[in-house]
């Protein structure tokens, strides 16, 4: 069986977390020993995962430039695939979901998946096509969020997003040039909020899929945020009004 490789104390304690039989050892640097650690390696004691003390270097070169933070876990078996339809028939309060259109870089894809998690996101949902996949950048970026949010790629979005409609669930798009200002707006408790790329912004098929475009108020100089930043602030303000 194939196996990949996490890394970053959020991550590796978010899979012993969550799914202790898929981590098979856990590699560390010999000269940590912090209390942070400790209790890493006593949660991993206690799943009867294996833990082996490595030169800091091995690390690195197991890493491949990404911020081990002295930890890196070996899991057995790739990511298992999320559905939509399963994470929307097992929900017992309305929809709350994250669409990304055209991400394509790792890290900005690991820091949205963290900010979904933070709001409470049922799900983030990305196109197959030019958009990039859960690396372990991105997972590492993510601090863990990758193992506890899933992640949704679909071959069709402006499909995706037309059967999330049919569900009742409220698509809003944010665009720079939208009239209707995130604060001053209304919509329906469930929710889908698409975030298109930096600059490009969404596709034309996916705006017009969209029940409601905002925009995100801009007080300064700069036009547009970092897709990560926008989709904290239109996140948290949806959690605010879902109480």
């Amino acid at each position: 069986m194939s196996s990949r490789l996490i890394y970053g104390f959020h991550a590796v304690t978010a899979k012993l977390r969550h799914d202790p039989e898929s981590v098979k050892e856990i590699l560390f640097d010999a000269t940590r020993q912090d209390a942070r650690l400790r209790d890493l390696l006593k949660h991993a004691e206690l799943q009867d995962v294996r833990v082996l003390a490595v030169d800091g270097k091995r690390l690195d070169g197991m890493a491949t430039g990404g911020r081990h933070q002295g930890v890196i876990a070996r899991i057995e078996g790739g990511r298992k695939a999320a559905h939509l339809d399963d994470v929307l028939d097992t929900l017992e309060e309305p929809a709350f979901l994250l669409v990304l259109d055209g991400i394509t870089d790792p890290r900005n894809l690991g820091a949205c998946l963290r900010v979904a998690d933070a709001a409470g996101v049922h799900a983030v949902i990305a196109p197959k096509d030019r958009a990039v996949g859960l690396t372990e950048v991105a997972a590492k970026t993510a601090c863990g969020a990758a193992e506890s949010v899933p992640y949704v790629m679909v071959t069709n979005l402006a499909r995706t997003l037309r059967e999330l409609q049919e569900r009742e669930i409220w698509v809003i798009g944010t665009a720079g040039e939208a009239d209707s200002d995130l604060y001053a707006a209304e919509w329906p408790k469930a929710t889908a909020w698409v975030l298109g790329a930096e600059g490009e912004g969404m596709r034309r098929l996916t705006r017009e899929n969209c029940d409601q475009l905002v925009s995100i108020p801009m007080r300064g100089s700069v036009e547009s945020l970092n897709v990560s930043v926008a989709a904290g602030v239109c996140l948290f303000e949806a959690r605010r009004r879902l109480g």
